[in-house]
């Protein structure tokens, strides 16, 4: 999938990695695409959450062949 940026959150536990996506989504235009690489197990409930919660997409999520999670939002 296309992205417009990109988010390295591998190894850093929760809250950061949504944290980081938050800040990368403040600096992007509406429709842009935002790609969140991360490791936390628990990311995957977080970002789904993130997502409702902010009103940003969740486009996608998947667990990589490495067990990191690539997540990809679209700005609201």
């Amino acid at each position: 999938m296309n992205f417009d940026k990109q988010v390295d959150a591998r190894g850093l536990n929760c809250p950061l990695p949504i944290l980081r996506a938050k800040k990368a989504l403040a600096e992007m235009q509406s429709g842009q695409v935002l790609q969140v690489l991360a490791t936390d197990p628990g990311s995957a409930k977080d970002f789904a959450a993130f997502a409702r919660q902010t009103g940003n997409e969740l486009l996608d999520q998947k667990t990589l062949a490495d067990q990191s999670y690539e997540f990809f939002l679209r700005r609201k």
